[in-house]
């Protein structure tokens, strides 16, 4: 550890300002504490592996260059996932006035090894039901207007709690509540619909 993290990069007051001098270290040490989580926003917002990606890329760049703007009315983490949500979201707009989300093919990453959970039983029968209950829940996310969608990615797959999804969003948080309940609901129905399916086939064997 450099004696610069070891004097409190983790620590806002100590951070910001140096990243606003345009100091290459706290630069790196905010690559290495926020890329995974920016990933995690993108890709549940657009399943689009690459393109979330080019989101993460293009949230740094606009750290980089707005930070010096930056007033702390929020905090820094807010500041940046706010900036995550909105990439993500121009992105998906983009996509469904060219294509619509019909038209938008799901691409490998049910194959992708580094998605999905560990399986305790990798026989080839499990991994079959874990893909395609994967993909069940990608196109039930893909079904949720925007709004909700963003809510149940920043609460289920971040971890962020009602109070800081409502500062990211700048909503109430009772509306963070509302659309929560929403998304689950919606993604109930979608996992129930499968689950039916899934059984008639096993009573027409």
């Amino acid at each position: 550890m450099s004696n610069r993290e070891s004097i409190g990069l983790s620590d806002e007051g100590t951070l910001i300002p140096l990243l606003k001098k345009g100091d290459e270290e706290a630069f790196r040490y905010l690559l290495n504490q926020y890329q995974t989580k920016l990933f995690g926003i993108a890709y549940g917002i657009t399943s689009d592996r690459e393109e979330s990606l080019d989101i993460v890329q293009d949230v740094f760049v606009k750290v980089f260059q707005h930070i010096g703007a930056f007033r702390g009315e929020s905090g820094l983490a807010t500041w940046i996932y706010r900036i995550a949500v909105n990439q993500s979201l121009n992105w998906q707009r983009r996509w469904k006035r060219k294509f619509g989300w019909r038209h938008r093919p799901l691409g490998d990453e049910a194959n992708d090894d580094n998605q999905g959970l560990i399986l305790k039983d990798p026989s080839p029968q499990a991994v079959y039901e874990q893909k395609e209950l994967e993909t069940v829940l990608r196109e039930g996310l893909k079904g949720l207007p925007a709004e909700a969608r963003v809510v149940f990615v920043l609460n289920e797959v971040e971890g962020l709690s009602y109070d800081e999804i409502a500062d990211v969003l700048k909503i109430k948080k009772g509306t963070v509540s509302s659309r929560l309940y929403y998304a689950r609901k919606k993604l109930r129905k979608s996992l129930e619909k499968y689950m039916e399916e899934g059984n008639e086939e096993e009573q027409g064997l």
